[in-house]
């Protein structure tokens, strides 16, 4: 391929970082490439939480819909924002090594003790599963909304009264914002796939598959795929509170996973162990646990709104 590689990306500093990074990976094998930058749903309308939007893929459809217009030849995304069923015509390339999977609060001021706290807590956030999980362990805490890109929500954690506000860690630390008092939330399980980054290309583009299939890490792939699996098969999406975790370590994958209602009252855990070989139906596996122990009527209960 004589043309430079055209990766699209959105416009926000986190995209353009991981666009940048796929650039400069793909120029240590040779490969030139350009930025080519696309607006999407998700970056044009700030004030809706995205829980009430309700859409899977709207920060990628825009990217979809260029590549099958072969406006670019590959987008990037961060990981967990893309829907379990890819668009036709095109498919996973590759899945980089993964950053962290952590949820942090960032305080606005001062460490808080949430458990003596006097008043109710005020946290900000857009996720629906960060809201959640929240609200299970601290009930009563306000969530106020909170949206936009990383630098605009930092900021308006700065200018509100909110205790805090939940961002994904891997997203502060790639672009070099995450503020000293920001803490890791070990008790919240992250969003299927969050802290990895997805290249996808269009179907049928066999040059740009096999360059890109270079940059995959086969550990990242396989967990993702089974955390993407599990929230498939609870048929989740932006407005369903569920959460996934696969880690390798030796020849065996561990997979943690919940699903909560939307107010926090209910929730069903699960973990399992297999081997590294017989990791396929893993995720599938667990959600039908999940579904068979509450799972299913707490799914009901938010498809119906109740």
């Amino acid at each position: 391929m004589n043309k430079p590689v055209r990766i699209g990306t959105r416009e926000s500093q986190l995209a353009v970082w991981q666009a940048t990074l796929v650039k400069n990976m793909l120029a240590a094998g040779g490969i030139k490439s350009e930025l080519i930058f696309i607006k999407s749903d998700g970056d044009t309308d700030l004030t809706t939480p995205l829980y009430e939007i309700g859409v899977q893929g709207i920060f990628t459809k825009a990217l979809d819909i260029a590549l099958l217009h072969k406006e670019i030849d590959i987008a990037v995304h961060s990981m967990k924002d893309v829907p379990t069923m890819l668009a036709k015509g095109i498919m996973q390339a590759a899945v980089l090594p993964r950053a962290s999977y952590k949820d942090l609060l960032v305080y606005r001021n001062d460490p808080v003790d949430f458990d003596r706290l006097k008043m109710p807590a005020a946290i900000a956030t857009s996720s629906i599963r960060r809201k959640a999980q929240w609200l299970n362990r601290y009930p009563g805490s306000r969530i106020e909304n909170l949206r936009g890109n990383v630098n605009t929500r930092l900021r308006k954690v700065a200018e509100s009264d909110w205790h805090g506000a939940i961002f994904a860690a891997a997203g502060l630390e790639r672009i070099g914002l995450r503020p000293n008092n920001a803490v890791e939330l070990d008790w919240m399980l992250p969003a299927p796939a969050q802290g990895a980054i997805m290249i996808v290309c269009r179907e049928g583009d066999d040059f740009i598959s096999q360059t890109c299939f270079a940059l995959n890490d086969s550990d990242t792939a396989t967990c993702t795929m089974v955390e993407r699996e599990f929230l498939r098969t609870l048929l989740g999406g932006c407005s369903t509170p569920i959460s996934a975790l696969a880690t390798i370590a030796g020849n065996q994958l561990i997979l943690k996973g919940n699903i909560l209602s939307t107010d926090g009252r209910q929730k069903v855990d699960i973990a399992k162990t297999v081997t590294t070989s017989d990791f396929q139906t893993s995720g599938a596996d667990a959600a039908e646990e999940i579904l068979n122990n509450g799972g299913r009527e707490i799914a009901a209960g938010i498809k119906n709104g109740t």
